[in-house]
């Protein structure tokens, strides 16, 4: 297991930088993805329709997954925390 262990170190660094990117320009690369679906459905005259949207879809997924926006909300970032401080015990 040393071996994995060590490429899972090597690669942490290009992980996290990909993950910044993501949640920087998630919006960007939606929309991106929502033209190339567009353009693929038109040329394939929507025969292949119901593939693309699913593609499209786990793209996205994926996309939010790397971005660590998991169930975070309709706006896409991180939430605030809360405006008081719990109360002491």
């Amino acid at each position: 297991m040393g071996l994995l262990n060590n490429l899972k170190a090597k690669l942490n660094p290009a992980k996290d930088k990909v993950s910044g990117l993501a949640q920087q320009h998630g919006d960007k690369i939606t929309h991106g993805l929502d033209r190339a679906a567009k353009v693929v459905d038109e040329k394939t005259k929507g025969k292949y329709s119901d593939k693309i949207h699913t593609g499209t879809g786990k793209a996205k997924g994926a996309m939010d997954r790397l971005a660590h926006k998991d169930g975070t909300g309709a706006g896409g970032g991180t939430t605030a925390p809360p405006d008081s401080t719990p109360p002491a015990s």
